[in-house]
């Protein structure tokens, strides 16, 4: 039955109001009553470590995980590692790094296809045994061309009816290592007239001398993606096995392996898996943008990889919280990247305390405040969490603020600095404008105010109103550092479109990075350890760079930017 969450299941918190089941939990529910798999739920994630994890894994992550702490039942972590030549132990630990930073859970289930190999290879014995399976001889290229199409069945291979005593003697023969790779496959014997093309004969074994990260060079012939997946998840005693729905057509396959060596049998359920706009989810594609130096690595905060949206910002609550909010379907579609962001804005106005940060700098020197004179002035953290309390931040006489805060010509409805305005900066004073200096570009590069003593704190005592407030960062005192502004990767909404003939790559956003130098932020960020995250007030959400940043040279990224602009809520 179903239990309370401990933490998170599918992405609802503790002590809320359970949601509406999806339709997998329905069945879940509906296997319960009735008491099939003696009420137990038992689910995998089972990731093939040829590359790195993105947010389409997360959906997977999140709802299999979720089931399982639902329901009081163990979750899996399975590498199916089938196919050596793909498959390299850093991206095994990637994955397990993702997977327990996205579940804050250590793994401590984690399972191998390759722990399973002799078992499988017994099985493939058993299947030729009863006369299931046969060793054919066609190239891959000539399989190929005896499937058949949609109208026409398929074409029986010559090997077919071969004796079991061959079919035996040859298949111990390509695990012995005599046949060179490509040479001889071992088939199952099933149906080239079925209407599902994945029935015809498949071939569950090929000829591989490559060395495997875990076995090393103890096999030459390794299972097929179809022969492992459903034995593994028979061997784990999985119960139900959730998968996209680009299995769905395997299902029969991986039933029919299941049924004819009568072992254990889990049931597959298929869900629509995650496409978001603006992105590439292809890991051939994606490795393709790192090999190509198109990206700085797989954890480029442009990336859709979960190391890359940690690196850029994300919270694993914030990806848990996108994935509850898009459901689980049984139908295919396209998720606004606008979603997935929404859940870190979120997500981060609670969390995320505030600093001051002027991006842009443009000098400003407050002619009538004392020379040689630092302030301590209270700022608030976050205003969302008052047990965050507040911070003291240094107030001079030079100050910076962005540049685009002061215009020369401001028009009537401009609220920020300019000749003889008033503004409100930010937890200090009012001040207003007196004049500015060019230099001999004819480029302002100073501004000149004066400041009222009585406004401290950012109030004034005879009630008079200010319609603008600013940020600043205290010249005396700042803390220099690169900013670096990310934006989508790609400029069309579905830049990997199979009806386009234009190369994905045609697509890439040229202004998808944007890298600052000499900001000016606040300087209790010189405490700011790698993967925190702030909020830059007024500017966006930045995150401290896990990579390239250090001490000496502090670098932001840019996790999201803010709902609205600050010149809608400058006047509130």
């Amino acid at each position: 039955m179903a239990k309370t969450p401990e933490q998170i299941s599918d992405g609802n918190p503790v002590g809320e109001p359970e949601k509406r089941l999806n339709f997998i939990e329905q069945i879940i529910e509906d296997d319960n009553k009735t008491g099939k798999f003696d009420n137990r739920v038992h689910t995998r994630f089972p990731p093939e470590p040829n590359g790195y994890l993105h947010i389409g894994h997360a959906k997977s992550i999140c709802l299999n995980w979720g089931i399982a702490k639902k329901y009081g039942g163990p979750f899996n972590l399975r590498f199916d590692d089938t196919n050596p030549t793909k498959e390299e132990t850093e991206y095994v630990e990637s994955i397990i790094e993702d997977v327990e930073w996205l579940t804050g859970m250590k793994q401590e289930r984690i399972f191998y296809a390759s722990d399973y190999f002799g078992e499988m290879y017994r099985d493939a014995v058993d299947l030729i045994k009863k006369g299931k399976a046969y060793v054919c001889d066609l190239t891959a290229e000539q399989i190929r061309e005896t499937r058949g199409t949609a109208t026409v069945p398929g074409t029986e291979s010559p090997c077919r009816n071969r004796s079991v005593e061959e079919n035996l003697d040859l298949f111990s023969r390509m695990r012995a290592g005599e046949f060179p790779d490509g040479e001889r496959t071992l088939r199952a014997k099933i149906d080239m007239a079925s209407p599902n093309f994945n029935m015809r004969d498949p071939v569950i074994y090929r000829i591989l001398h490559a060395e495997h990260h875990r076995t090393g060079n103890t096999w030459c012939i390794y299972p097929m993606y179809d022969w492992a997946h459903g034995l593994e998840d028979s061997i784990e005693r999985i119960t139900h096995s959730c998968c996209t729905l680009e299995f769905e057509h395997h299902r029969p396959l991986y039933d029919w392996f299941l049924i004819e060596l009568g072992v254990y049998r889990p049931q597959q359920i298929e869900f629509a898996r995650l496409a978001l706009n603006y992105t590439v989810m292809s890991k051939r594609k994606l490795l393709q943008l790192v090999k190509e130096n198109y990206v700085s690595g797989w954890d480029d905060p442009r990336m859709p990889t979960i190391c890359g949206l940690r690196r850029r910002g994300y919270t694993p609550e914030a990806i848990r919280e996108f994935c509850r909010r898009i459901g689980v379907a049984k139908f295919n579609s396209t998720i606004d990247v606008v979603q997935l962001e929404n859940a870190l804005r979120d997500d981060l106005n609670k969390t995320a305390q505030r600093r001051m940060a002027v991006l842009r700098p443009l000098k400003v020197v407050i002619d009538n405040y004392p020379d040689g004179q630092t302030e301590m002035l209270d700022a608030v953290n976050n205003p969302e969490n008052g047990a965050d309390g507040t911070r003291q931040t240094p107030f001079s006489k030079v100050i910076y603020i962005e540049r685009d805060d002061f215009l020369e010509d401001a028009p009537k409805k401009y609220y920020r600095l300019a000749p003889g305005k008033e503004v409100r900066l930010r937890y200090a004073y009012y001040v207003t404008c007196t004049g500015f200096t060019r230099d001999a570009a004819g480029n302002i590069v100073e501004v000149r105010c004066t400041y009222d003593p009585a406004t401290r704190g950012g109030s004034s005592p005879d009630g008079r109103k200010v319609q603008g407030t600013i940020h600043w960062v205290s010249a005396e005192h700042a803390l220099d550092a690169e900013v670096r502004l990310y934006d989508r990767l790609f400029t069309k909404e579905n830049p990997d479109d199979p009806n386009d003939p234009a190369d994905f790559k045609t697509y890439l956003n040229p202004e998808s990075l944007e890298v600052l130098t000499g900001c000016k932020l606040e300087p209790s960020l010189r405490d700011a350890t790698p993967g925190d995250r702030f909020q830059f007030e007024r500017i966006g959400y930045f995150c401290l760079d896990s990579r390239d940043s250090s001490p000496s040279h502090p670098v932001f990224n840019r996790a999201v930017s803010l709902r609205d602009s600050w010149a809608k809520q400058a006047g509130k």
